[in-house]
């Protein structure tokens, strides 16, 4: 019983909106080892929230990726990524709450999960295949 419970309130729960992800917002950083890697968000705004990553060692940069999240197929939300600004690919929302985000795309070579959890001015961003396999971490500072 309980567990159709919890599925009903799923099912009527309303849709995540762009302004539930707003505590992603800011400017992030991570540096260790002479690597850096730098995220920012804009606040939500219109339906959406843009951002960008690079990532790099001293003055050489390495990485970088235009994001998005925005409404997709469906008017779900979805992490658009286009990294090195090439193609978009699409992940899912499939969980979140006050403080933490999970989008996956099973479809995707790698990743296929990219999960954010904030904990006050810290952020811990993660990637894995859709099993958890594979997982790479990012621990963010706010800028």
């Amino acid at each position: 019983m309980a567990a159709g419970l919890a599925a009903l309130l799923v099912a009527t729960s309303p849709a995540a909106t762009v302004d539930d992800l707003g505590w992603l917002a800011g400017q992030w950083t991570s540096e260790a080892d002479g690597r850096w890697t730098e995220e920012s968000w804009t606040a939500p705004r219109g339906g959406v929230m843009l951002g960008v990553s690079r990532s790099g060692r001293g003055d050489t940069l390495r990485e970088y990726e235009f994001i998005r999240i925005a409404s997709g197929d469906g008017g779900a939300l979805a992490y658009i990524a286009q990294p090195q600004g090439g193609a978009p690919v699409v992940f899912a929302l499939v969980r979140h709450d006050g403080n933490s985000a999970t989008f996956e795309n099973a479809a995707h070579d790698y990743p296929q999960r990219i999960a954010y959890a904030r904990d006050g001015d810290t952020l811990t961003a993660t990637i894995s295949a859709i099993d958890g396999s594979k997982a790479r971490r990012w621990t963010y500072r706010r800028r």
